[in-house]
């Protein structure tokens, strides 16, 4: 795909057709520095190159989508946003999603700016979604949204997030009595009302929270749910976190997957133990 070219179909639905054939999984490239070297590449751009196009090749096509984080690739500068540009512009152009992880939230004009750098075709760094931050407000991601959605694009705005630290603000209780969690949630459901298979704008819930309380089902919009393998959650953990959304949850596996590289037939038997566990997991109450 040519960085310009605008795709012609909406993301919840791309990624819901994504879904549905090559089941649910999203692999992030997290090329930090441990990884680099258990893989014997060195920790400099040259190694984050080798790193993205290994784990690009071995994936594309075979999972619904690949989550690479901005931070590992901004540490090395310009040379690893260079690096990062080609990383999306490979997989996009393989026919892959890309789900770029980069927690950007800010006001106005600078929240339009980010929207120009992630959601316009014309950028080098255009993904079909990125991950955002509503905590100036979920009104402050508006410019964010509208982007996404006149570009057939998509956003991911965090919610419950696995880190302890997250509870503090994310569980905090409004006056209405709905967590600020619950009330982001319910805000993006109405953006995303009667939009067929799926809408665009999606929420990040840690596949590790356990058992919270918070309505999911109304959403209509894709979960994206961290923190499964090495970060300590299970498939199985899926169904008491997710309950009767199910069918939404896109789980996303990193390092567990990845420390089965460099060997691009052992990452692909990863990423597929990966999917098979999940699609297991979510099809138990499907």
């Amino acid at each position: 795909m040519h960085r310009a070219e605008r795709v012609t179909d909406a993301f919840g639905a791309r990624l819901r057709a994504a879904m549905d054939t090559l089941g649910p999984l999203c692999v992030g490239i997290d090329p930090h520095p441990s990884l680099l070297a258990s893989w014997g590449l060195s920790d400099d751009v040259k190694g984050l190159e080798a790193f993205g196009r290994t784990v690009g090749e071995a994936l594309a096509g075979r999972v619904a989508a690949i989550k690479p984080q901005s931070a590992f690739f901004e540490r090395f500068g310009s040379r690893g946003i260079a690096v990062l540009e080609s990383v999306i512009r490979q997989l996009r152009g393989s026919g892959s999603l890309v789900i770029l992880d980069v927690k950007r939230g800010d006001i106005g004009s600078t929240a339009a700016a980010y929207a120009d750098a992630y959601l316009d075709p014309a950028s080098p760094l255009c993904a079909d979604a990125v991950t955002v931050s509503p905590y100036l407000g979920f009104g402050s991601l508006r410019p964010i949204v509208d982007k996404a959605r006149a570009n057939g694009l998509g956003a991911f705005v965090l919610a419950l997030t696995s880190n302890p630290e997250g509870a503090a603000v994310q569980r905090a209780v409004a006056a209405d009595g709905r967590t600020v969690a619950q009330t982001i949630i319910d805000e993006i459901s109405q953006v995303n009302a009667g939009v067929s298979p799926m809408g665009d704008i999606g929420v990040v819930v840690g596949a590790t929270v356990g058992p919270t309380g918070h309505r999911l089902i109304d959403l209509n919009g894709p979960i994206l749910a961290p923190g499964l393998g090495a970060q300590g959650g299970k498939a199985e953990d899926l169904r008491a976190v997710f309950g009767n959304a199910l069918d939404l949850v896109l789980p996303s596996w990193s390092r567990e997957v990845l420390s089965a590289g460099p060997d691009q037939a052992a990452l692909r038997a990863a990423a597929d133990r990966a999917r098979d566990s999940c699609a297991s997991a979510i099809a138990v109450t499907a």
